[in-house]
């Protein structure tokens, strides 16, 4: 996009490219002082109240000018229509960039919901109670000691009474009854 050319005549004899001397400056100062004001209320209008984005836009106005120093006439009536164009067109860019783009998602929202959603676990903790109630006595007392309640094969065995052995057949067993009562319920593995 080519900005329409500031003012109405040539460049002012004595002035360089942007930066290279206090005419410039001075200038610059000037267009501030004369223009931010009027631009920034006018940019405002246009982007909804955003005084942020309003600020973001007249900056970047200014900078364009600051750039087009060399094209500036500083005997022209007025340059704040040139600004004001410039500035319209910022704003009609970042829209239709806001539009062909996804909208961006701040990911501090997902740092506020739990970690595990209760729902889930609960109905996960029905079923496998469910289809622990299918298991023999035997295997549903096996699976309750060591994996519910944490215990190692040989703590297990001290608590029901039967060899460490036995444990762990009952286990390996007891697993593979569960993962079968668990399948009929729709869970699988």
């Amino acid at each position: 996009m080519t900005e329409e050319h500031p003012g109405r005549g040539d460049a002012a004899p004595g002035r360089g490219a942007p930066g290279t001397g206090a005419p410039d400056e001075e200038l610059m100062r000037a267009l501030y002082r004369e223009h931010a004001g009027p631009l920034f209320g006018f940019v405002l209008h246009l982007v909804a109240g955003d005084r942020q984005r309003a600020e973001d836009v007249v900056q970047e106005t200014l900078v364009r000018a600051w750039r087009n120093l060399h094209r500036l006439d500083p005997q022209a009536a007025s340059l704040r229509p040139w600004l004001v164009t410039v500035a319209r067109r910022i704003v009609i860019d970042d829209h239709r960039s806001a539009l062909a783009r996804p909208r961006e998602v701040d990911a501090a929202a997902l740092d506020q919901l739990p970690a595990e959603d209760e729902l889930d676990r609960a109905l996960r903790m029905m079923t496998i109670t469910d289809a622990l109630g299918d298991l023999s006595p035997a295997h549903r007392a096996i699976i309750v000691e060591t994996y519910l309640k944490g215990r190692t094969a040989k703590e297990a065995a001290a608590e029901l009474g039967i060899p460490a052995g036995t444990v762990r057949s009952r286990v390996f067993y007891a697993l593979r009854s569960l993962r079968l009562a668990l399948e009929e319920r729709g869970v699988t593995s």
